[in-house]
């Protein structure tokens, strides 16, 4: 089957896009999810092929506390490996990780502005994840870099790291009818 180009419009003008989505991705957390999982198989070789003449009591905290420790660490870095983030008319929706969870929809009803950060760390909210910090909002953080702020209208802001923000940014004014960043610096 073959791709015919589409007709320009009458007018001249491209319609503008109904649905804006960006990802982004933290490669280096694939290297804690494999700390994870050796843990977690040191804690099944250690209740299989341990000989047990230390005691019960001191075997069973190990394999315990390696097998929480793996899955806390795989699974808490797993669900932030990636984020994807689509905003539509109606609102702006985040997904984390490969499952989705956790989700957060925002209503773009109850948002009052949109900007762009060019630079966001894991270092300025405490870690990678899902964070809140009562000074600057709820934040997701899965790799340093750019990252789009939404102040909504209750005073609070929702900050997300993801490629392409600022293109984000901008489709979201255009929905909400804000002015451009660069004229409201203007004045």
């Amino acid at each position: 089957m073959r791709d015919h180009p589409r007709k320009p419009s009458e007018t001249g003008a491209e319609a503008a896009p109904a649905v804006w989505t960006g990802r982004a991705t933290n490669k280096a957390q694939w290297v804690l999810a494999a700390t994870g999982a050796a843990c977690l198989a040191l804690g099944i070789e250690l209740a299989v092929t341990s000989d047990w003449t230390s005691g019960i009591a001191p075997l069973l905290m190990s394999v315990i506390g390696c097998v929480a420790a793996g899955l806390l660490m795989l699974f808490g870095t797993l669900a932030f490996v990636n984020v994807a983030v689509r905003v539509d008319g109606d609102a702006l929706e985040v997904r984390c990780g490969h499952l989705g969870l956790p989700r957060r929809r925002i209503q773009l009803t109850h948002v009052v502005g949109a900007e762009f950060v060019p630079r966001v760390t894991p270092r300025h909210w405490g870690g990678w994840g899902y964070r809140w910090r009562p000074e600057q909002g709820t934040a997701v953080v899965v790799r340093r870099g750019e990252g789009l702020v939404l102040k909504l209208g209750d005073g609070r802001t929702f900050t997300v790291t993801v490629d392409d923000a600022e293109a984000g940014v901008r489709f979201i004014r255009e929905r909400l009818h804000l002015p451009a960043a660069d004229a409201a610096a203007g004045g």
